[in-house]
């Protein structure tokens, strides 16, 4: 059980982290916007998907849990 409320804190300090980096605003200029981010406009049709963003979180979550894990 206390691998269980290690994981829980660091999750939630992590969420933590993320709202209070969201509310100052920082990442705002980059987080989904870089290169390789699918961005596509035409007329009154816009379609965004942050495919690198979305890798990159991914590598850094994968990274962290196999970090807890050991």
């Amino acid at each position: 059980m206390n691998d269980v409320g290690k994981f829980l804190v660091v999750v939630g300090l992590v969420i933590a982290l993320v709202g209070v980096m969201l509310w100052l605003g920082i990442g705002k200029t980059w987080f989904g916007r870089l290169p390789g981010d699918i961005h596509y406009s035409r007329d009154n049709f816009s379609f965004h998907f942050p495919i690198v963003t979305c890798l990159i979180i991914s590598v850094l979550l994968t990274i962290l849990l196999w970090l807890f894990r050991r």
